[in-house]
């Protein structure tokens, strides 16, 4: 394998902090490597540092002659005057690039829903940051590197830029690199090859591993294992060392300094800890049988031209009058204790379907009931809620919340709390405003959990968060005794803290998915075949295809129902469904009742006489949910 790209004894200070020091790394064909390290540990820097656009303090960066380097910042584009095309394929005619496969691919998976001809000041943050993406893929650099290029894709995209990245980089005989700065441990799993842990505890050393996340998790493990071993050793000789001075006579002034220079040695041989982090787990307040219910719910919005919106907004108007449907009659009932994920394309009302949680908005239609004792906490994408305490400390701002938790019996104070939570005592006392992008984050989901929910809403609660606080995150919610909704498109977090998945498509339902998400993925390709059949022939430019991807449906389906029919159908599967859930828990009840006095022969006869009617009755049911599944396609 070719090498393409060395850093040899890098150093880098910034102020007092020292980011890396005396740092050796190398990049040959077909590596990919994935970075990882706490928030301001200087993952990013070190991709400056490797693309040449910060010098270091000592040190030194190579690349072979000749060689083509791409980045993806955190930047947006700031080209408002451009289009689409401009930004994507500079002044390459159409033909030059639509006849190309791959650049066919890289449309599909990041443009599908965008005009070329669309000014990029019409572009939301998401969808400048895909412009930027599929502008790299496009030219198809020697050495890529990515600065969380995750940020803003959906489920989907991010499941189409892993197998495109691993198609590019990592299939046998590959040329080229790929280094990529993420959060997401499903894609590092999915793509790399060897892991760059940037350490951040002001020793500057950035440590590699092979294989992706999980590999890197277990040796990391492993070597905490080891360090720990090794530091219990240490401890058994200073202990020795420490009782002999104690002991030692005063005159003997020798041997006490040679004994001294000892235990020093032991001392200054221990490695420096890790930053500790700890989210602690508040008391829960009694959560009823009923929580949360969505009966008949409808929402409907202003329609829009296309996807062009303000980020973290559903919808743009186009036009007084017309009305797009995000929620189309839907029955979702949330119980104690349960754990759902929500998935779902861009701009399908997943956010919209919090705010309905929340009682931050009204249906249009039908009626969402809140239980007596519910009490909801939401985390939202918005760290600009942290506004109005921009002045205040972090402290300050728990403080203000609640200035004493009990935890485990012990009664902990803000500053603790804080604490607990990976602030140290200097950013603790840091105002926010001042704050970075993962400690406001952090900050907002302490803010949630000092008021003691019983109900957890969280919007993309991995935004900004380093894979050391994803994993304490997860710790918390794995124990979480209350109802928990999730919407993310990090799969990970998805797979490991809630039971279900469900999913918005964009056709106003909302659907369970007992596969969980590769079955939301496998129904999105069915859904993009569908559509492909109405596409343009081969060669047009990929923007006719998604064009006729958008053209409004027909009024009939392939069964050959009409629209109400459909319609019509879906009530009946939502009533059946609810009928079901009833059914279920009266069985429930039944085998309990059976349970707690088997020899009460009368009794047990009637209730088995109660469970077969309701058996008959669960048969009928699901036989005209599956003539009504028919009609509704």
């Amino acid at each position: 394998m070719a090498h393409l790209l060395g850093a040899d004894g890098v150093a880098l200070t910034i102020g007092t902090r020292t980011l890396l020091a005396d740092v050796s790394l190398g990049l040959d064909d077909g590596d990919r490597i994935g970075v990882v390290g706490p928030n301001g540990a200087g993952k990013s820097t070190l991709l400056r540092l490797l693309a040449g656009t910060q010098a270091p303090d000592a040190g030194r960066v190579t690349r072979v002659g000749g060689s083509r380097l791409g980045m993806l910042v955190q930047r947006d584009v700031d080209d408002d005057a451009a289009t689409i095309r401009d930004l994507v394929h500079g002044d390459d005619a159409t033909h030059e690039w639509a006849s190309d496969a791959r650049i066919r691919a890289v449309h599909a998976g990041l443009l599908a829903d965008l005009d070329l001809d669309q000014p990029a000041s019409t572009l939301s943050g998401g969808q400048r940051r895909r412009v930027a993406l599929a502008a790299l893929l496009v030219e198809d650099p020697d050495i890529l590197l990515l600065d969380e290029p995750t940020n803003h894709l959906d489920v989907e995209g991010v499941a189409w830029l892993a197998e495109h990245l691993s198609a590019r980089y990592g299939r046998p005989g590959a040329t080229g690199a790929l280094v990529v700065v993420t959060h997401d441990r499903w894609f590092l799993d999915a793509v790399c090859s060897r892991t760059w842990e940037v350490r951040g505890d002001g020793s500057g050393g950035v440590d590699g591993y092979d294989g992706g996340y999980a590999a890197y998790i277990l040796a990391r493990a492993e070597r905490a294992r080891q360090a720990a071993t090794a530091a219990e050793k240490r401890n058994n000789l200073l202990r020795k060392e420490l009782a002999w001075l104690k002991r030692g006579a005063p005159a003997r002034t020798s041997k006490p300094k040679f004994r001294l220079d000892a235990a020093a040695a032991l001392i200054d041989d221990e490695p420096p800890p890790r930053d500790t982090l700890e989210l602690t787990q508040m008391a829960t307040r009694r959560l009823g049988k009923d929580v949360l219910d969505l009966e008949d719910v409808t929402v409907t919005v202003p329609a829009r031209v296309s996807d062009a919106r303000p980020a973290g907004a559903d919808h743009v108007s186009d036009g007084p009058g017309e009305r797009r449907v995000l929620l189309d009659d839907v029955t979702w009932r949330l119980g104690p204790g349960d754990r759902y994920g929500v998935v779902g394309v861009n701009g399908a009302g997943k956010t919209t379907l919090l705010s309905l949680l929340a009682g931050r908005r009204e249906p249009d239609s039908g009626r969402v009931r809140r239980g007596k004792t519910v009490h909801v906490a939401e985390l939202t994408q918005d760290v600009g809620e942290l506004d109005d305490v921009a002045h205040l400390t972090a402290v300050q701002v728990v403080d203000r919340e609640k200035r004493t938790v009990v935890v485990d019996g012990k009664e902990l104070t803000a500053g603790q709390l804080t604490e607990r939570l990976g602030f140290t005592r200097e950013r603790a006392h840091t105002i926010v405003r001042d704050l970075s992008g993962g400690e406001r984050r952090r900050l907002q989901l302490l803010r949630l959990l000092v008021s003691e929910p019983n109900v957890l809403l969280l919007d993309e609660p991995t935004n900004d968060l380093d894979t050391d606080t994803l994993a304490a995150v997860e710790d918390l919610l794995d124990g979480w005794p209350g109802t928990l909704i999730v919407v993310s498109h990090d799969r990970y977090l998805l797979e490991r803290v809630c039971d279900r998945q469900w999913a918005l498509l964009g056709d106003g339902a909302l659907r369970d998915l007992p596969g969980g998400v590769e079955q939301y993925l496998e129904l999105r390709r069915a859904g993009a075949s569908d559509a492909s059949s109405a596409a343009a022939p081969v060669g047009a430019p990929p923007t006719a295809a998604g064009a006729a991807a958008s053209a409004p449906r027909p009024a009939t389906t392939p069964s050959g129902a009409s629209a109400a029919e459909v319609r019509a159908a879906k009530k009946e599967i939502s009533r059946i469904e609810r009928r079901l859930a009833r059914i279920a828990d009266e069985e429930n009840t039944l085998h309990e009742q059976i349970a707690a006095d088997p020899t009460d022969y009368a009794a047990v006869a009637a209730l088995d006489e109660r469970l077969r009617e309701l058996g008959a009755e669960k048969e009928e049911l699901e036989m005209a949910w599956l003539e009504s599944a028919e009609v509704a396609g």
